[in-house]
């Protein structure tokens, strides 16, 4: 039996960056994003299984790692690199798969937008680059999480048509890449409904019973290999309703990478209160969320 993953991400970049110079005004500070990112490191690593740190910080912040927390980087330059017409993410400067075993770091994440239903020929071009970093994973010994976050090249997500497409959608993805080609260890994967449109959750346009059989369908090709709910900037609430609802459906899953649900919050909290009070934040509620999200693993 693996070993369960209760993940923290805080591997955005340049938004949260902006969204915490908003938030400090005129108390901004030049390494105000690796302050914040150290604080949810070293507040809630102690009780996470691992915690996920982008290219650009991240290694300045291995030190800062607790005991028995896993470092784990991703394999990514920031967003507001990808071009709006492929959706390829582009791959940081400075730093190759190889160097993960140099940093005592063992696990790689990379994320890539993925659209079923997009040409073909783009596809194959992010298929490949997959398969090139998974194949680079397995050389160098260091465990492969991929997370394909998925889109359709028509409907928006936020509507009920693509809320009744996406659990389709992920399980596609979810195939794609658990293919033995692309040396996939841990496929890190969205929930696979839209909460919103759940009986009991939001309009009732998906009853209960069908959004636990999207969680089971969605999941099965996946069988083998690692599987983790990401929480997609969700809120809290609704990505811990989603965790026992996955549970409740029998999917055996692995885990969570947890990131904005657990510490948006503390981003206003360090513009008003600094530092400390980020810290006391995170201290109270970010680990009472952590320790709520391990709870519904059951």
């Amino acid at each position: 039996m693996r070993a369960p993953i209760h993940g923290v991400a805080v591997d955005a970049g340049s938004g949260l960056e902006a969204a915490i110079a908003e938030a400090r005004g005129a108390s901004g500070r030049q390494g105000d994003l690796l302050t914040f990112k150290r604080a949810v490191l070293e507040t809630l690593g102690p009780a996470a299984s691992t915690v996920l740190l982008d290219a650009a910080c991240g290694p300045e912040l291995l030190a800062n790692y607790p005991k028995d927390c896993a470092p784990m980087l991703a394999f990514e330059a920031d967003v507001y690199h990808i071009s709006d017409a492929d959706r390829i993410t582009v791959l940081p400067d400075g730093l190759s798969v190889d160097d993960y075993p140099e940093l005592g770091v063992k696990q790689l994440k990379f994320f890539m937008y993925y659209a079923p239903d997009d040409d073909p020929v783009l596809n194959a071009k992010k298929e490949s680059l997959v398969a090139d970093i998974g194949a680079r994973c397995r050389a160098a010994d260091v465990r492969f999480l991929m997370e394909p976050l998925v889109y359709h090249p028509v409907l928006k997500p936020g509507t009920v048509e693509y809320a009744m497409a996406k659990p389709g959608l992920v399980e596609r993805a979810t195939a794609v890449f658990a293919a033995p080609q692309y040396c996939v260890d841990v496929l890190k994967v969205e929930v696979p409904v839209d909460l919103a449109f759940v009986e009991g959750f939001g309009a009732p346009e998906m009853s209960r019973a069908d959004a636990l059989a999207a969680f089971r369908k969605a999941a099965a090709p996946a069988d083998g290999l690692g599987l983790v709910y990401l929480s997609a900037g969700v809120t809290f609430e609704a990505f811990e309703a989603s965790l026992h609802l996955a549970r409740e459906a029998g999917v055996g899953f692995d885990g969570f990478m947890c990131g904005r649900a657990i510490w948006a919050d503390a981003v206003g909290v360090f513009g008003t209160a600094g530092e400390d009070g980020l810290r006391t934040w995170l201290e109270d509620v970010g680990r009472a969320r952590l320790a709520r999200l391990i709870a519904a693993l059951g």
